[in-house]
């Protein structure tokens, strides 16, 4: 009789628990748009986040909302875009791709090693190791940590061990931002055309000793920009990429070349009054 009882009481107690979650269903259950998995399927499943979303598959659903346009997916093509605005009856959107840039151009050819680093290829490894080996304690230590990261191969190493974003591949991802242990990449608008490719602090010509390249904070990029483009902060030139800066002026007067102009076919370019790079080779350390 007992066990009965003790029987009967849990088949009770789970129907009636079985019958709330069934209502509790019904009740608030959404109806998903199907329109979602057609537009992620559109779309290049390359979970990226460059949109601004974790993943297509939310990048979708603002989609189908109406929250974006599909012109906010830099990865995929533009055939690609415009098949899912015309699935969904929208317009494509205009979106400024968002790229990688990074604030060192200190190569060996012309920026020199103050210890000489064996440890493990790894630019988060060396910078364990008293800040890398680099004279410049800003530069990049050129171990490729950039490069392995990015899994759009938009990220190459040169033959002077510096990293160059290949704009067209990069998506705007920032793994690069993430990984670099000198804090060099950030993500900025395509169309910003001027660049500070130096991320030194220090001020004076004593800099140029460690590498031939960097900023030597002698404000003449802040003398000859428009009125309040570029100020000076820590000894290095900050540009107000909200003021519209389509000149090249800026970097005309530069002795090191630390500004420069980002052409979208000839990559960055330098002023007339830098000093023209012209050593292939690699510095000689200078040993501490």
């Amino acid at each position: 009789m007992v066990v009965l009882t003790a029987v009967l009481a849990i088949g009770g107690l789970t129907f009636l628990l079985a019958t709330l979650i069934i209502l509790a269903h019904r009740r608030l259950y959404v109806e998903e748009d199907l329109r979602i998995d057609v537009v992620e399927e559109m779309l290049p499943h390359a979970n990226c986040g460059a949109c601004g979303y974790p993943g297509c598959r939310p990048f979708a659903e603002a989609l189908v909302s109406g929250v974006v346009a599909p012109g906010k997916c830099s990865v995929g093509n533009q055939q690609g875009r415009e098949a899912i605005a015309d699935y969904l009856g929208i317009a494509v959107g205009e979106q400024v791709r968002i790229v990688a840039r990074l604030a060192c151009a200190g190569g060996t050819n012309v920026a020199r090693n103050r210890v000489n680093y064996s440890g493990e290829p790894s630019c988060l490894a060396a910078s364990q190791v008293s800040g890398g080996g680099k004279a410049c304690s800003w530069g990049c230590l050129g171990y490729g940590d950039c490069e392995r990261a990015c899994d759009f191969d938009a990220i190459r190493m040169d033959s002077h061990g510096l990293p160059v974003v290949d704009a067209a591949k990069c998506t705007g991802c920032g793994d690069c931002v993430d990984i670099c242990p000198k804090d060099l990449f950030s993500l900025h608008r395509e169309d910003h055309r001027l660049w500070v490719a130096c991320k030194n602090l220090e001020q004076g010509d004593a800099v140029l000793a460690a590498c031939e390249v960097a900023c030597t904070a002698c404000e003449r990029c802040v003398v000859d920009a428009p009125a309040g483009l570029i100020c000076m902060r820590d000894n290095l030139p900050v540009i107000d990429y909200t003021r519209p800066h389509a000149t090249r002026v800026p970097i005309e007067r530069c002795p090191t070349g630390a500004i420069v102009w980002i052409d979208d076919e000839a990559g960055p370019l330098r002023g007339a009054a830098s000093k023209k790079i012209l050593r292939h080779g690699a510095l000689p350390a200078t040993l501490s």
